[in-house]
């Protein structure tokens, strides 16, 4: 392993010049800066982790907690992992994965050891139990998700309450006035989680200004799950015609079950989804859908959080905005179609 010494003698500098030129804390000359940066570049040298934060208070780490639940699209979480790894690295900083549900005793571990300088924190409930400590701790931190109550915090989401009226607004445009909503599984709503929560108030408020029917089933996404919460749907509402589904495992099996009844997609029903764009482009009929910006979200929150390190950010909400893209699987409800 390449040393500090060797860096210094190969650059033709002290010790302590090379020490400075990595910590920031003097000004060195642009010559001698460039120099020594070059030989770090070809001897390959890479500061000793410990050695580094005990001489500056800072560890360089930015803690991301993702709880990984049975009952959510793992997927989804570990695209904006990664885009949170990757943007945290681009500014110099690694990422410590805390992946237990483990809720405020994960915080306080992280609070109270120095593990890390930020943490972001994923899968936010609206009355996360987390709160409390993120707002008393030191460390700047980012929530991906929205709780009830913003204040003191710094967040970015998705508009899920918009994305929902969004969705209700299309199916309105097509006629449809009889909507079905296949949401996630019964556990994610009995926590209150931000996403589901907030994309059903958006979903119910459009429906009730457009005049129109709406009925929620929360679903555990297997085939099985799916068949008894199609079977009840049409039980109660036997002229629903339009669907928007919450549920990236549901997707499948409610196209499997609409087709086995012989209920063609988009003639007979419509299918609105909130998820990836490469789960609605791969399915068997191409989706309408509402695409989950999980790249963009783990960037900026990142971002967010970097700039509080360096004395830069304020607490702010970033809300992106729901797009829709319209493929094959929406149109006309039947009575409305030529």
């Amino acid at each position: 392993m390449v040393t500090l010494a060797e860096v210094a003698r190969h650059a033709g500098v002290s010790a302590s010049t090379v020490s400075y030129v990595l910590s920031g804390k003097r000004s060195i000359s642009a010559p001698t800066r460039e120099r020594v940066e070059q030989s770090i570049k070809e001897l390959g040298y890479h500061p000793n982790a410990g050695a580094r934060a005990l001489a500056s208070s800072r560890s360089n780490i930015i803690a991301l907690m993702v709880p990984l639940r049975t009952d959510m699209y793992v997927p989804v979480m570990m695209e904006v992992a990664i885009a949170v790894a990757t943007t945290a690295r681009a500014h110099g900083y690694d990422v410590l994965l805390l992946t237990g549900e483990e809720g405020p005793a994960a915080v306080r571990r992280v609070t109270g050891s120095g593990l890390a300088d930020a943490m972001i924190l994923m899968d936010v409930e609206l009355e996360d139990e987390r709160l409390p400590l993120l707002r008393d701790a030191r460390q700047p931190t980012v929530l991906i998700g929205l709780p009830a109550d913003t204040v003191g915090l710094t967040c970015v989401d998705l508009d899920f309450t918009a994305t929902g009226a969004l969705c209700a607004e299309h199916l309105a445009q097509l006629g449809h006035r009889e909507i079905a909503v296949v949401g996630e599984a019964p556990a994610v709503y009995e926590r209150h989680t931000g996403f589901a929560v907030r994309t059903l108030e958006g979903l119910r408020g459009r429906a009730r200004e457009l005049g129109l029917r709406l009925l929620h089933r929360p679903c555990e996404g297997s085939y099985e799950s799916m068949a008894g919460a199609l079977a009840r749907i049409f039980d109660e509402r036997p002229g629903t015609t339009g669907f928007v589904v919450q549920n990236e495992a549901a997707i499948d099996p409610l196209l499997s079950l609409l087709r086995r009844q012989g209920r063609a997609v988009p003639e007979d029903i419509s299918v609105v989804a909130v998820c990836p764009d490469q789960v609605a482009a791969q399915a068997s009929v191409r989706l309408t859908s509402v695409a989950i910006p999980a790249e963009e979200m783990g960037r900026r929150a990142v971002e967010l959080v970097v700039a509080k390190l360096e004395g830069r950010g304020a607490d702010e909400v970033t809300l992106l905005a729901p797009e829709l893209t319209v493929r094959a699987s929406s149109g006309p409800a039947p009575h409305t179609a030529p």
